[in-house]
């Protein structure tokens, strides 16, 4: 049997670690001019693939748009006033998934044979690619805040538009929202909305 090592006790963050990650964090319609480095963004995705899907299916396949054509291209496909937060932003990026991630179980979990789970229902897997997916964006969020980005996570895109034309080469991969990235500009927020005490939306069965 290989060695497993066991992972040390964990400890709860501090209120400053909380804050950034959690109370104080905010999403941005802007922010300030400053670089954003692939090694950044690199750590981003160091960070997020540790988070759990299912099967370690990994369903996730992320765009990352740095250059001014990629963001002028993006924002063209987006509505509203999500044009400008794209160009304007350091760094836009397509969180897109895979409906054949099947394919990858092999090797990501060879532990069972998860492909055969998945192999005969299109269906199934392009619910749990979404699930998954959208899970794999959440990590993406808090692995920046985690070292010290903000972001603007926005749905007011055409789907079929982006795929063209970012997923064109694969075309099993479509997109499932899209956010910005950089260093938040604090001018560009709105106050917070309402966020209800536990009684509200939760109950203990």
């Amino acid at each position: 049997m290989p060695f497993v090592k066991v992972p040390p006790m964990t400890q709860p963050l501090s209120d400053d670690a909380l804050d950034q990650l959690f109370r104080t964090a905010r999403t941005y319609n802007g922010y300030l001019d400053r670089p954003v480095s692939q090694d950044q963004l690199i750590a981003i995705w160091d960070l997020m693939k540790m988070g759990p899907t299912s099967a370690n299916q990994m369903p996730a396949r992320l765009v990352w748009c740095v250059t001014d054509a990629a963001k002028e291209k993006l924002a063209a496909l987006t509505g509203g006033t999500n044009p400008d937060k794209v160009r304007q932003a350091p760094v836009s990026v397509i969180i897109g998934m895979d409906i054949d991630f099947h394919e990858q179980l092999p090797w990501l979990f060879p532990h069972a044979d998860a492909k055969s789970w998945f192999a005969g229902s299109e269906a199934a897997r392009e619910v749990s690619a979404f699930r998954n997916s959208s899970l794999q964006g959440a990590y993406f969020i808090m692995a920046a805040r985690a070292l010290g980005l903000d972001t603007g996570p926005m749905s007011g895109f055409d789907n079929a538009a982006v795929d063209a034309a970012f997923f064109g080469d694969t075309p099993r991969v479509r997109s499932n929202f899209i956010s910005t990235l950089g260093y938040g500009d604090p001018a560009t927020i709105f106050p917070r909305s309402p966020r209800p005490d536990f009684a509200t939306f939760n109950q203990i069965a």
